[in-house]
Protein backbone atom coordinates (compact mmCIF):
# COMPACT_ATOMS: atom_id res chain seq x y z
CA UNK A 1 0.00 0.00 0.00
CA UNK A 2 1.37 3.53 -1.38
CA UNK A 3 1.47 6.24 1.74
CA UNK A 4 -1.52 8.19 0.31
CA UNK A 5 -3.54 5.05 0.47
CA UNK A 6 -1.86 4.47 4.30
CA UNK A 7 -2.91 8.28 5.11
CA UNK A 8 -6.50 7.78 3.70
CA UNK A 9 -6.62 4.45 5.88
CA UNK A 10 -5.32 6.56 8.90
CA UNK A 11 -7.68 8.99 8.24
CA UNK A 12 -11.00 6.80 8.37
CA UNK A 13 -10.25 5.50 11.41
CA UNK A 14 -10.71 8.98 12.93
CA UNK A 15 -14.45 9.22 14.90
CA UNK A 16 -16.79 10.68 12.44
CA UNK A 17 -14.55 10.35 9.36
CA UNK A 18 -15.42 8.23 6.07
CA UNK A 19 -13.53 6.56 3.12
CA UNK A 20 -14.74 9.76 1.11
CA UNK A 21 -13.99 12.52 3.71
CA UNK A 22 -10.52 10.89 4.25
CA UNK A 23 -9.43 11.08 0.63
CA UNK A 24 -10.54 14.60 1.40
CA UNK A 25 -8.62 15.35 3.89
CA UNK A 26 -5.24 13.55 1.94
CA UNK A 27 -6.12 15.75 -1.04
CA UNK A 28 -6.18 18.93 1.12
CA UNK A 29 -3.06 18.11 2.41
CA UNK A 30 -1.34 17.93 -0.94
CA UNK A 31 -2.57 21.31 -1.94
CA UNK A 32 -0.71 22.71 1.47
CA UNK A 33 2.52 24.37 1.61
CA UNK A 34 5.28 22.31 3.06
CA UNK A 35 5.48 24.59 6.13
CA UNK A 36 1.80 24.35 6.89
CA UNK A 37 2.14 20.07 6.91
CA UNK A 38 5.55 20.33 8.54
CA UNK A 39 3.79 22.77 11.05
CA UNK A 40 0.78 20.26 11.71
CA UNK A 41 3.53 17.30 11.99
CA UNK A 42 5.16 19.52 14.81
CA UNK A 43 2.19 19.95 16.65
CA UNK A 44 0.65 16.09 16.56
CA UNK A 45 4.16 15.23 18.10
CA UNK A 46 4.24 17.92 20.65
CA UNK A 47 0.38 17.16 22.16
CA UNK A 48 1.57 13.43 21.84
CA UNK A 49 4.94 14.39 23.92
CA UNK A 50 2.83 16.57 26.20
CA UNK A 51 -0.32 15.07 27.19
CA UNK A 52 -0.66 13.07 30.23
CA UNK A 53 -3.46 10.83 31.62
CA UNK A 54 -4.98 11.93 35.14
CA UNK A 55 -4.28 8.93 37.77
CA UNK A 56 -7.93 9.58 39.22
CA UNK A 57 -10.52 10.31 36.16
CA UNK A 58 -8.26 9.36 33.17
CA UNK A 59 -8.64 12.48 31.24
CA UNK A 60 -5.67 13.32 28.93
CA UNK A 61 -4.54 17.25 29.83
CA UNK A 62 -1.61 18.90 28.90
CA UNK A 63 0.99 19.20 31.58
CA UNK A 64 0.99 22.82 31.04
CA UNK A 65 -2.19 22.32 33.00
CA UNK A 66 -0.85 22.16 36.36
CA UNK A 67 2.33 24.64 35.46
CA UNK A 68 4.94 21.82 34.20
CA UNK A 69 6.28 23.50 31.41
CA UNK A 70 9.04 21.90 30.73
CA UNK A 71 8.85 19.98 27.12
CA UNK A 72 7.59 16.75 27.56
CA UNK A 73 7.14 17.20 31.21
CA UNK A 74 5.04 13.74 32.31
CA UNK A 75 4.45 13.09 35.61
CA UNK A 76 3.09 9.43 36.30
CA UNK A 77 0.56 9.62 39.09
CA UNK A 78 -0.30 13.28 38.46
CA UNK A 79 -3.98 14.48 38.97
CA UNK A 80 -5.42 16.56 36.62
CA UNK A 81 -6.70 20.62 37.67
CA UNK A 82 -10.13 19.20 38.34
CA UNK A 83 -9.58 15.94 40.54
CA UNK A 84 -6.95 18.29 41.66
CA UNK A 85 -9.32 21.33 42.72
CA UNK A 86 -11.22 20.78 46.09
CA UNK A 87 -13.46 23.20 45.61
CA UNK A 88 -15.17 21.07 43.24
CA UNK A 89 -17.72 18.82 45.18
CA UNK A 90 -16.37 16.10 46.11
CA UNK A 91 -19.57 13.83 46.66
CA UNK A 92 -20.52 13.76 43.02
CA UNK A 93 -18.74 11.93 40.62
CA UNK A 94 -20.02 11.81 36.94
CA UNK A 95 -19.42 9.02 34.72
CA UNK A 96 -18.61 9.69 30.72
CA UNK A 97 -17.60 7.85 27.90
CA UNK A 98 -14.69 9.62 26.18
CA UNK A 99 -12.89 13.42 27.21
CA UNK A 100 -15.07 15.41 24.30
CA UNK A 101 -17.82 14.89 26.38
CA UNK A 102 -16.59 15.86 29.62
CA UNK A 103 -15.27 18.84 27.71
CA UNK A 104 -18.70 19.87 26.85
CA UNK A 105 -19.88 19.32 29.95
CA UNK A 106 -17.66 21.67 31.37
CA UNK A 107 -17.90 24.52 28.83
CA UNK A 108 -21.79 24.27 30.16
CA UNK A 109 -20.64 25.47 33.58
CA UNK A 110 -24.00 23.41 34.99
CA UNK A 111 -21.42 20.76 36.46
CA UNK A 112 -18.76 21.03 39.56
CA UNK A 113 -18.20 17.84 40.76
CA UNK A 114 -15.84 15.12 39.96
CA UNK A 115 -15.77 13.12 36.48
CA UNK A 116 -14.00 9.72 35.84
CA UNK A 117 -13.61 8.98 31.84
CA UNK A 118 -14.74 5.24 30.52
CA UNK A 119 -12.52 5.47 27.36
CA UNK A 120 -15.39 4.43 25.01
CA UNK A 121 -18.93 2.34 25.28
CA UNK A 122 -19.44 -1.35 24.57
CA UNK A 123 -20.78 -2.45 21.12
CA UNK A 124 -24.71 -4.17 21.75
CA UNK A 125 -23.14 -7.63 20.41
CA UNK A 126 -19.86 -7.41 22.46
CA UNK A 127 -19.28 -9.66 24.85
CA UNK A 128 -16.24 -8.47 26.36
CA UNK A 129 -16.86 -5.00 28.00
CA UNK A 130 -13.78 -5.05 29.99
CA UNK A 131 -11.72 -4.58 26.97
CA UNK A 132 -13.81 -1.81 25.40
CA UNK A 133 -14.05 0.28 28.73
CA UNK A 134 -12.25 1.48 31.89
CA UNK A 135 -15.41 -1.16 34.16
CA UNK A 136 -12.48 -2.56 36.46
CA UNK A 137 -10.29 0.82 37.29
CA UNK A 138 -14.23 2.66 37.51
CA UNK A 139 -15.51 0.14 40.56
CA UNK A 140 -11.81 0.36 41.91
CA UNK A 141 -12.15 4.15 41.89
CA UNK A 142 -15.62 4.03 43.33
CA UNK A 143 -14.26 1.87 45.74
CA UNK A 144 -11.53 3.78 47.23
CA UNK A 145 -13.54 6.55 47.45
CA UNK A 146 -16.54 5.90 49.26
CA UNK A 147 -15.07 3.99 51.31
CA UNK A 148 -11.31 3.35 51.66
CA UNK A 149 -10.31 7.16 51.46
CA UNK A 150 -13.43 8.90 53.03
CA UNK A 151 -15.14 5.75 55.16
CA UNK A 152 -18.13 7.98 55.53
CA UNK A 153 -19.81 7.77 52.67
CA UNK A 154 -18.70 11.29 51.39
CA UNK A 155 -19.87 10.69 47.69
CA UNK A 156 -23.03 11.02 47.59
CA UNK A 157 -24.46 11.09 43.85
CA UNK A 158 -23.20 9.01 40.81
CA UNK A 159 -24.02 10.22 37.68
CA UNK A 160 -24.07 7.86 34.79
CA UNK A 161 -23.71 10.59 31.62
CA UNK A 162 -23.60 7.94 28.46
CA UNK A 163 -24.75 8.98 25.21
CA UNK A 164 -28.47 8.19 24.64
CA UNK A 165 -27.44 6.04 21.49
CA UNK A 166 -27.98 1.97 21.68
CA UNK A 167 -24.58 1.73 22.46
CA UNK A 168 -24.54 4.41 25.19
CA UNK A 169 -27.81 3.11 26.79
CA UNK A 170 -26.06 -0.40 26.55
CA UNK A 171 -23.11 0.88 28.37
CA UNK A 172 -25.39 2.44 30.76
CA UNK A 173 -27.06 -0.82 31.81
CA UNK A 174 -23.22 -2.69 32.28
CA UNK A 175 -22.12 0.11 34.63
CA UNK A 176 -25.21 0.40 36.62
CA UNK A 177 -25.29 -3.21 36.69
CA UNK A 178 -21.35 -3.76 38.04
CA UNK A 179 -21.69 -0.67 40.60
CA UNK A 180 -24.87 -1.51 42.36
CA UNK A 181 -22.93 -4.82 42.87
CA UNK A 182 -19.81 -3.40 44.30
CA UNK A 183 -22.55 -0.84 46.61
CA UNK A 184 -24.10 -4.03 48.21
CA UNK A 185 -21.44 -5.81 49.12
CA UNK A 186 -21.72 -8.13 46.24
CA UNK A 187 -17.83 -7.52 45.46
CA UNK A 188 -14.57 -8.62 48.21
CA UNK A 189 -13.50 -5.40 49.70
CA UNK A 190 -16.86 -3.29 49.79
CA UNK A 191 -19.30 -1.72 51.39
CA UNK A 192 -20.42 1.17 52.04
CA UNK A 193 -23.62 1.36 54.81
CA UNK A 194 -24.37 5.06 53.19
CA UNK A 195 -24.07 3.45 49.40
CA UNK A 196 -24.33 6.80 46.53
CA UNK A 197 -27.21 7.63 45.06
CA UNK A 198 -27.32 6.63 40.96
CA UNK A 199 -29.12 9.09 38.13
CA UNK A 200 -28.91 9.14 34.63
CA UNK A 201 -28.94 12.21 32.51
CA UNK A 202 -32.47 13.75 31.66
CA UNK A 203 -34.10 13.62 28.60
CA UNK A 204 -32.75 17.58 27.63
CA UNK A 205 -30.68 14.80 25.58
CA UNK A 206 -32.70 13.26 22.65
CA UNK A 207 -32.32 9.96 21.98
CA UNK A 208 -29.49 8.98 19.58
CA UNK A 209 -28.01 12.85 20.92
CA UNK A 210 -24.22 12.74 21.18
CA UNK A 211 -22.62 14.91 24.43
CA UNK A 212 -19.85 15.68 22.37
CA UNK A 213 -22.49 17.74 19.88
CA UNK A 214 -24.66 18.96 22.64
CA UNK A 215 -25.22 22.81 23.50
CA UNK A 216 -24.94 23.98 26.56
CA UNK A 217 -28.29 24.81 27.33
CA UNK A 218 -29.43 21.12 26.42
CA UNK A 219 -26.50 19.82 28.68
CA UNK A 220 -27.96 22.49 31.43
CA UNK A 221 -31.64 20.79 31.20
CA UNK A 222 -30.41 17.30 30.74
CA UNK A 223 -28.31 18.16 34.12
CA UNK A 224 -31.15 19.52 35.86
CA UNK A 225 -33.70 16.66 34.79
CA UNK A 226 -31.32 13.76 36.00
CA UNK A 227 -33.24 10.80 37.79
Amino acid sequence: MDSLRRLEEIFAHFPGIGPRQARRFVHYLQGRPTTQVAELVRLINEVKADTTECSRCHRYFIANELGLNEPGAKKSGTTCSICANTERDQGTLMIVARDSDLESIEKSGAYKGLYFVLGGTVPILDKEPEKKIRLKSLLEHINKFSVAENNTGTLKEIILSLNTTPDGEHTTDIVKDAIKKILAGDDINTVNSESPKMTILGRGLSTGAELEYADSETIKNALGNRR
